[in-house]
């Protein structure tokens, strides 16, 4: 049994950013924290057993919403790049830890991890990711220099 119709994040315009590969890679990581959060089952067993199979595609996925940020604020020399890459790579540690602790059985129920997710995507996109979208909007930068930006290579090793 799962929670198939609750949402832990509904999307909302409040979430657009409007550089269309940002919002669909924020609209799939909501989706990703959402599908969790309807495998709580209250059963333990089960709940770990979810958590294994799709865990480390959740954080693979992270890391590549990641780099594509990233390449895009190189691209576009924001200012604030270090910053947010500092916070991402902070991120990507704490979560790591998670799920470290989740898999040694420590004190972590699949309800909690999802709801550490959620109110860090929301924060990050309220805040952090609106700082960029504000400089691109002073410096007038157009979208195709943010796509192509976005295709950039870039290496996402873990921090």
């Amino acid at each position: 049994m799962t929670n198939e119709s609750n949402e832990l994040i509904t999307w909302n315009d409040k979430l657009i950013c409007g550089i269309k590969i940002i919002d669909d890679q924020h609209k799939r990581l909501v989706d990703l924290v959402n599908e969790m959060f309807n495998h709580i089952t209250g059963n333990d067993v089960q709940e770990y057993d979810y958590f294994n199979r799709v865990v480390h595609k959740l954080v693979d996925y992270i890391k590549t919403h990641f780099a594509t940020e990233e390449r895009i604020l190189l691209g576009t020399k924001f200012s604030g790049y270090a910053d947010h890459k500092k916070a991402h790579e902070n991120f990507v540690r704490d979560v790591i830890k998670n799920v470290r602790d989740y898999e040694a059985g420590k004190r972590l129920t699949l309800s909690a991890f999802t709801r550490f997710l959620r109110d860090w995507i929301l924060s990050h996109i309220a805040l952090a990711d609106k700082q960029y979208l504000e400089y691109f909007k002073r410096i007038a930068i157009s979208h195709a220099d943010i796509e192509k930006a976005s295709t950039t290579h870039l290496d996402i090793s873990s921090p």
